[in-house]
């Protein structure tokens, strides 16, 4: 199985067992699993932009699931 480099060796792709493929970033790291090579790409090109723009370092938010008042 040969692994597939994409955007300035960013990461690559490769197909795994059972026909779906996998994203690695390039020290191995595991990013996006999908059915077919051109998802996987575009999943993965989509993940890697909202996380360098910091979707992931949003503010926790909490919310109180009570209801007030009397039934």
């Amino acid at each position: 199985m040969s692994k597939v480099f994409y955007d300035d060796d960013a990461f690559y792709v490769e197909q795994k067992k059972y026909g779906l493929w996998q994203s690695h970033y390039p020290d191995g790291g595991g990013i996006i699993t999908s059915l077919n090579e051109h998802q996987c790409v575009t999943a993965t090109r989509w993940y890697l932009k909202a996380k360098q723009e910091g979707f992931d370092k949003s503010e926790a938010k909490t919310y109180d699931g009570t209801v007030g008042g009397k039934l």
